[in-house]
């Protein structure tokens, strides 16, 4: 990453009388099967927070640093997991946004774990009621399974290759989230699969990977250059 285009390497006299953009990335610090890291979720958000703001090459887009932590209490069944809960999440991105908005016109919230939508959204919800412009964006990727599954570790294996642990792969529970919903409300990920996993990772194929990494970095990419924020607060 050029330092140019990252928030934590300026000092804030580059930042005065700029139409800042600061892209955020959101993950998650959660088990991710016997194969994947806890910040799985916070490694792909970055990744690919990266590459789109590399691509948009503006300086007046800027990338901050990850914040790591999410809410991840449907996993807490296993060791490793440390979630601050749905809460404490939303009002962390309200005072981050309200403070960040001080100094730059907008700021999109890159979200690498689907258990932060809700809180994101709300978060952001309230921000542009109060007038800042803010925003989220999915890291969502075609066809993808739901957890630790061929998805993941795909992706994986194309940005962190050292960070797989290839001879732990194994599948996990394949029957669709909704099916599985009951036992999830009532004891999370560790009722309905033992190893934490929601899909096949046996499948797992890095160039697969590297095709949605760029996918999903052009997608962010246009979306900043166009910036155009739907009702729900989501990045068209």
């Amino acid at each position: 990453m050029t330092p140019a285009l990252e928030l934590g390497a300026r000092v804030w006299s580059d930042l005065i009388d700029r139409d800042l953009t600061i892209v955020v990335p959101v993950g998650a610090v959660e088990q991710h099967g016997p194969h994947l890291p806890v910040d799985t979720d916070g490694r792909i958000a970055t990744d690919i927070a990266c590459r789109a703001v590399e691509s948009v090459a503006d300086g007046d887009v800027l990338l901050a640093p990850t914040i790591a932590y999410g809410a991840s209490g449907e996993h807490e069944g296993f060791p490793g997991t440390v979630s601050i809960g749905a809460d404490v999440l939303e009002r962390l991105i309200v005072e981050y946004g309200r403070s960040v908005c001080r100094w730059a016109a907008r700021v999109v919230f890159v979200n690498g774990h689907g258990g932060n939508a809700l809180a994101l959204a709300a978060a952001v919800a309230l921000l542009r009621y109060e007038g800042r412009d803010a925003a989220w964006w999915p890291c969502a990727f075609a066809d993808a399974d739901a957890h630790a599954g061929d998805t993941e570790t795909s992706l994986l294996l194309s940005m962190s290759p050292g960070a797989v642990r290839v001879d732990a792969v194994e599948a996990g529970v394949t029957t669709p989230v909704a099916q599985l919903m009951d036992g999830l409300r009532s004891g999370g990920v560790a009722a309905v699969s033992p190893n934490g996993v929601l899909g096949d990772p046996t499948s797992a194929d890095a160039a697969r990977g590297a095709a949605m990494r760029a996918a999903g970095a052009s997608a962010l990419a246009t979306s900043l250059q166009a910036w155009t924020v739907r009702d729900d607060g989501r990045l068209a």
